[in-house]
């Protein structure tokens, strides 16, 4: 054999050392490239789980808040309308403490308005109907009188007055 035909040789097992080393590094790094993808896989779903949890804690956090401030603007909402519906009602009852009368009061009006009705009904018994008016251009005092009637005095100059 010749020089260059063992050297070719050489060379060639050479080659196939380096290709058959060069597979065994691509069969590693796919190994390795195919481990580190399940890690970062596992690292991805536990990041994500733990991210999860976090933001279903501040979720449940967030829902306890608003249940917390639901409860005080039920109260507030109460209170209010507490307040408005009292104020509701003691308005017109304060209006009608000062405006309408007392029992007392009560009483009293009644005791006055049957003394002025039966002032009244005495008035009428004295001739409280008399119907008197100024007449004439003296003014003088006339009353209407009962034309039907009879006269009575010495001289007849006296009549029934009308309404009486």
């Amino acid at each position: 054999m010749d020089d260059a035909t063992a050297r070719a040789g050489l060379l060639m097992e050479t080659v196939e050392r380096q290709q058959q080393q060069a597979q065994l590094a691509i069969e590693r790094l796919s190994a390795l490239a195919q481990g580190l993808d399940q890690v970062v896989r596992q690292e991805i779903r536990s990041a994500f789980a733990e991210e999860f949890q976090m933001l279903g804690e501040a979720s449940r956090r967030a829902a306890e808040a608003l249940h917390s401030v639901r409860r005080v603007a039920s109260v507030r909402i109460a209170l209010w309308a507490l307040a408005v519906t009292s104020a509701c009602a003691a308005i017109p009852a304060a209006v009608a403490w000062v405006v309408l009368p007392s029992r007392a009061e009560l009483a009293q009006m009644r005791r006055e308005r049957d003394e002025l009705a039966a002032s009244v009904a005495h008035l009428r018994a004295q001739g409280g109907e008399i119907d008197l008016r100024r007449c004439g251009a003296a003014d003088r005092l006339c009353v209407r009188v009962e034309r039907s009637g009879p006269a009575y005095g010495a001289n007849a100059d006296y009549l029934i007055v009308k309404g009486h």
